[in-house]
């Protein structure tokens, strides 16, 4: 085997690992019961699938094209920042909107602290 015909058969392998993982996120989607949890399997799975796919295509396009993709490269760089931060306020808009947690999620640790008092509204002199 050739140094191409490795960097092509990783790339697949890499790229047929991405969809199982993806899969993996639909299921948990699916299954889990309240917004918090979903986003939770739908931030860090599909987070990762999508990451595992644009790496095994860019090792597919080095490995065949024998070129540096760029537009992957950014591709991975801002699916790594943007999906957990979106992932992050879709859960927070959703606590402060008031949707409730699932009872088997556990304690609301943070109503505490949010809803201790309420605020009074002073208007500006």
């Amino acid at each position: 085997m050739s140094v191409n015909q490795i960097g092509e058969a990783l790339g697949a392998f890499i790229i047929l690992f991405a969809s199982i993982m993806s899969v993996i996120s639909a299921f948990g989607l699916i299954r889990m019961p309240d917004i918090y949890t979903r986003s939770h399997a739908a931030t860090k799975s599909s987070t990762l699938a999508v990451l595992l796919a644009l790496v095994g295509a860019f090792i597919y396009c080095l490995a065949v094209f024998h070129f540096v993709s760029i537009r992957l490269l950014l591709g991975i760089v801002f699916v790594f920042l943007t999906a957990p931060v979106a992932g992050h306020l879709i859960c927070r808009a959703a606590y402060r909107s008031g949707v409730p947690l699932d009872a088997r999620s556990g304690d609301d640790a943070l109503k505490e602290k949010l809803f201790k008092e309420p605020r009074k509204k002073t208007m500006p002199k």
